[in-house]
């Protein structure tokens, strides 16, 4: 049996910043994840994420994304990875337009931004229309460009923290999977396909394996489906990151009638633009789920989305991949302490959560070293 003061649990976004936070305070801890990190079967894939400090969602978030954007300066300066890209963030829609179940989202970054002080402009349709005439906007569109938001690397942000965290001191196993998590004594206990381990906390963040992990606290958690797609363009110089920013568009009110998407970034990265939209239905495992994805998915974003609003992309996605998040019932993170027996609980990052992560993994390693430590209100699972 090995021992350790902390075992962290899943090292996708979230596990990786942990364990790296972990290291980082001298602590002595253990990462397990059944893959090999960065891998492309979790919510952690996909060569680029959208980050922003205004952040729509709500008032817990812009705190944690700018103490991100810190965390990810420091990691590039310590390894010499590139993993945070300012090339802008623009969020368009009509008055009402609803991402993440939150009513007039355009609105609410608007004042998230204000509240936090965050360096924005607010744009009309023909000032949106003017600076990116990529563009084909119905003409009713409000907009908020944020010029220090961009987009991440997430394999890059992953293979950075636990490369450091390796350095410090902390041990990554992989190829194991856990099977039980549980309170035995004055200790926690991780069971693995392979071993046992046991420690003072233990952190879960396994994703979407964390529900069947954790099982009944968890049964409000709903595992969902979600597929990305890249595009060509005729004039791909047109959609390049330092000529367009990454966007977040309602061209509706339904939950559905929206998309979001990236520029073409620098160096060796595929030359399409990604796109990719919400999808609500859910899955009860994420074992045996097939992560490829059907060439009706693209057609069906290209239509419902794409054709008609980015100028100059060609039908026929020349990519597409699925990945799985966890979704909360009110679109919140959970971040809390099952009944004080030692486990911690970071998931349901509910399809927002890697451009907190670094913050949240930093969070994480501050309750699993402080006996007083209190979880956020917003992120306790007593709310459910």
């Amino acid at each position: 049996m090995k021992t350790a003061d902390v075992i962290v649990v899943g090292l996708g976004a979230v596990g990786a910043a942990a364990l790296y936070q972990l290291a980082r305070r001298g602590v002595k801890a253990i990462g397990i994840d059944r893959f090999a990190p960065p891998h492309d079967q979790g919510s952690s894939h996909g060569e680029t994420r959208i980050t922003r400090i205004g952040v729509g969602e709500g008032a817990p978030y812009p705190p944690l994304a700018r103490r991100s954007h810190e965390i990810w300066r420091e990691l590039e300066a310590e390894t010499g990875a590139d993993l945070l890209l300012q090339c802008g963030a623009l969020i368009l829609g009509p008055k009402g337009g609803r991402m993440h179940g939150r009513e007039d989202f355009v609105g609410q970054t608007i004042d998230m931004a204000r509240r936090f002080e965050v360096p924005h402009e607010v744009l009309d349709a023909g000032e949106i229309g003017a600076r990116y005439p990529r563009l084909a906007l119905a003409g009713d569109e409000a907009g908020y460009f944020e010029p220090g938001a961009g987009l991440v690397y997430p394999e890059r942000c992953i293979a950075a923290q636990l490369q450091v965290a390796r350095r410090l001191g902390a041990e990554i196993v992989t190829g194991e999977t856990v099977t039980a998590v549980e309170r035995v004594g004055a200790a926690a206990r991780v069971t693995t396909n392979a071993g046992t381990y046991e420690a003072g906390q233990v952190v879960v963040t396994a994703g979407v394996w964390t529900p069947g992990l954790l099982g009944a606290p968890l049964k409000a958690l709903a595992i969902q489906p979600q597929a990305l797609h890249w595009f060509a363009a005729e004039r791909p110089e047109l959609y390049r990151a330092d000529r367009f920013p990454v966007f977040i568009w309602m061209h509706g009110s339904g939950l559905d009638e929206l998309f979001y998407g990236f520029p073409i970034p620098p160096g060796p990265a595929l030359q399409a633009v990604k796109v990719a939209t919400e999808a609500f239905g859910s899955i009860a495992s994420p074992d045996g789920f097939d992560r490829s994805a059907p060439t009706d998915l693209a057609e069906d974003m290209f239509q419902r989305h794409v054709a008609g609003r980015l100028r100059g992309l060609r039908p026929g996605a020349v990519k597409s991949v699925r990945c799985l998040y966890t979704m909360s019932p009110d679109g919140d993170f959970v971040i809390d302490r099952l009944e004080d027996n030692g486990i911690i609980l970071a998931s349901a990052c509910s399809g927002h959560g890697f451009k907190h992560s670094a913050a949240v993994g930093e969070m994480l390693a501050e309750a699993a070293t402080d006996p007083g430590w209190v979880a956020p209100e917003a992120f306790r699972l007593g709310r459910f």
